[in-house]
């Protein structure tokens, strides 16, 4: 029996990952150009990484850097989240490890500012993340966002 892959594993495992794919017409609608990059989990992770403290960035900035990292027109949305979610749990395994440089992966918000349900801890472990590091917060029935998080926003340049 084969047993189930760790959060660090998954992270390493590149496949046939990074590539760019050439989208149909219908496709290059959905995705917003006619190339898309498809990252590697490191390649997120790496991203992800260079946040600083204070400051946070977004799914869209870690897309569009992607993207241009690998002359594309676009960022693979699907992928590049589930990514920054690999990375999320995979940075609580280091720090269980007692490891004390890991990816902040708190930093990284939706598209929107939101924050993401589906990371360590829920909306409550990253808000109490982002407090710890100053940040105020919006909240609009369940959406809790990071107020005028654009103003904070680490960008990956142009």
């Amino acid at each position: 029996m084969k047993s189930k892959k760790t959060w660090r594993e998954k992270l390493a495992a590149a496949s046939d990952l990074p590539k760019v794919a050439k989208l149909s017409p219908r496709q290059q609608k959905i995705f917003g150009g006619k190339t898309l990059a498809i990252p590697a989990p490191l390649e997120v992770d790496a991203l992800m990484r260079r946040v600083p403290k204070g400051r946070v960035t977004t799914i869209n900035e870690l897309r569009g850097a992607i993207a241009r990292q690998h002359r594309a027109e676009a960022g693979c949305p699907i992928t590049t989240g589930i990514f920054a979610k690999i990375a999320a749990f995979a940075a609580e395994d280091d720090a269980a490890d007692g490891k004390k440089r890991i990816t902040p992966w708190w930093r990284t918000l939706k598209g929107t500012g939101e924050l993401n349900e589906k990371y360590p801890g829920g909306i409550a472990g990253q808000r109490r993340r982002l407090a710890a590091e100053g940040h105020r917060f919006t909240q609009r029935g369940s959406k809790v966002r990071v107020a005028d998080f654009q103003t904070v926003l680490h960008t990956y340049g142009t």
